[in-house]
């Protein structure tokens, strides 16, 4: 074998690769190969030297192991000027490798497109692959490892100039092929355990959330601050959106638009129109008809919902965006858009259309926090229930659908959440104060005379009577609430006296 510094090249994605090749080998460079990269590499006239040539020893198992040998992993892993590692590599005659090229086996995409094929998955695990990569990145010092057809073209930039890779892009392309692997081994873990794992393990001991970031954002929640949106892999289902017009969505967008996502799949089965501003509501609005169902939303606060994001449970007609068209929105989310209705709201430069997805689950909710990191599941709240729901006073069955409704608006309400809803209308609503009888009272005074007759509904329990006091001084009907306190009883007995019906509904719904 000749003396020439030494690439070896064990590809998958060969996009780009006859070209760094071609480009290392005018520079002196000798090309390693196994087999399937070296037939690629001949066919566009590239000659490559097999690694069976070197190792004497052809691919076994039906190609499972190809690369995994001293001659390699020695040739990868030698300390130039170690005198022990000298040593062996002269004794064992271990060509130096000076450049690793590897990409690995599409087990992330085999997943997503054949995910309950358990014996596909297996046979897209890669092994030789994974460990040339972290052999390369373990010898920095003297080993370049490129993972990814983006750092081709920066290599090639130093080859032709300098002859060789500096240190300063070793010590990068090292890092991320331990990114590579890291991330490889993630999805791997999450790929398998929806097959070999009979119970939901969400709260494992060690927790690997693999993450590929979709786009940079051109700041977050304020211009000081950097961001990005990262997708998890694996996620069940479609991405949650479609964007079909517009301009990149912010970060403050993407909260609002999460909100929307919520409330249209909590609302979803009825003509619902949610507006939503700072992840709180401003509207919320049932009808016969979509555009019946905005106005009404709209009309409890036109001046909050200017810059807001406006979502719908059903396909948006022309006569719903020509409204919608009339007030400033952020971005609208729907299921669709039909066709007029598209080709109109694509005449408002400054609105981003959102195509919503039913199909999509991301099961966790992850938050950071100063402790850590907090991760929940990410589900719907169990549905009241006739059966289930315990009834003071006289039940009120004819109230019903607004009961359910005033329910789930407190859901999508920030705690401490009170929200007060008529005739399938959020006429009042409280959301993210300290106390829940200040809740109450703001809700109360947005309601103003509507109150009468109305449903109160709270995310949380109540922990004196008064928030009872005020709701049966403003006329409320029938007032919502899980329990739980340790003065249920008196509350109870309170709302008895005041002949008020209240439900208990079932497990609060915090939202902080």
């Amino acid at each position: 074998m000749n003396t020439s510094p030494k690439a070896l090249i064990s590809v998958w994605n060969k996009d780009g690769i006859t070209e760094l090749a071609g480009a290392l080998i005018k520079a002196g460079y000798e090309i390693l190969s196994s087999s399937g990269t070296a037939s690629h590499l001949s066919a566009n006239g590239i000659k490559a030297t097999e690694i069976c040539d070197i190792t004497g020893v052809p691919a076994i198992l039906g190609g499972r192991v190809k690369t995994l040998h001293p001659l390699i992993m020695g040739g990868i892993l030698s300390r130039r000027g170690n005198d022990e590692d000298d040593k062996d590599r002269t004794d064992l005659k271990i060509p130096l490798i000076d450049i690793v090229v590897c990409n690995l086996y599409p087990f992330e995409e085999t997943a997503e497109n054949d995910g309950s094929d358990i014996e596909k998955l297996v046979e897209k695990i890669d092994i030789g692959g994974v460990s040339l990569i972290r052999a390369a990145a373990k010898n920095y010092k003297d080993v370049a490892v490129i993972t990814e057809t983006k750092d081709y073209e920066p290599v090639i930039s130093e080859i032709r100039e300098n002859g060789k890779i500096s240190p300063e892009l070793r010590e990068k392309l090292a890092v991320k092929a331990f990114r590579t692997t890291a991330y490889y081994d993630a999805v791997v873990e999450k790929g398998l355990s929806r097959l070999l794992i009979e119970e939901d393990e969400d709260f494992p001991e060690v927790k690997n959330m693999p993450l590929r970031k979709r786009q940079n954002l051109r700041y977050g929640e304020n211009p000081y601050q950097q961001a990005a949106l990262y997708i998890p892999a694996l996620s069940e289902g479609s991405a949650p959106f479609a964007q079909l017009w517009g301009k990149e969505l912010s970060y403050n967008n993407l909260v609002d638009v999460n909100a929307v996502l919520n409330a249209l799949e909590m609302f979803k089965g009825s003509k619902t129109a949610v507006i939503i501003k700072h992840g709180t509501p401003c509207g919320i609005a049932m009808a016969e008809t979509l555009d019946a169902a905005y106005e009404r939303a709209l009309e409890y606060d036109s001046i909050s919902a200017f810059g807001g994001v406006a979502g719908f449970t059903e396909v948006v007609d022309v006569k719903t965006a020509e409204l919608l068209s009339k007030h400033f929105f952020e971005v609208v989310t729907a299921p669709g858009f039909d066709d007029e209705s598209l080709k109109f709201l694509k005449t408002k430069v400054n609105l981003r259309i959102l195509k919503s997805t039913d199909n999509y689950r991301s099961r966790e909710q992850i938050t950071g926090c100063k402790a850590g990191i907090l991760v929940q599941q990410d589900i719907l709240p169990p549905l009241i229930s006739k059966v289930k729901c315990r009834w003071i006073g006289s039940p009120k069955y004819e109230l019903w659908e607004d009961i359910v409704f005033a329910w789930k608006s407190a859901w999508l309400t920030r705690s401490n959440a009170i929200m007060i809803v008529k005739d399938g209308v959020v006429v009042g609503g409280g959301g993210g104060f300290t106390s829940r009888v200040s809740a109450a009272r703001f809700a109360l005074s947005r309601a103003g005379e509507n109150a009468k007759g109305a449903i109160m509904a709270s995310d949380g329990f109540f922990p004196f009577p008064d928030t009872i006091e005020l709701a049966h001084a403003s006329g409320i009907s029938v007032v919502v609430q899980p329990g739980g306190s340790i003065k249920d009883e008196e509350i109870e007995k309170r709302a008895e006296e005041l002949g008020m019906t209240m439900l208990i509904a079932g497990p609060r719904t915090f939202r902080h």
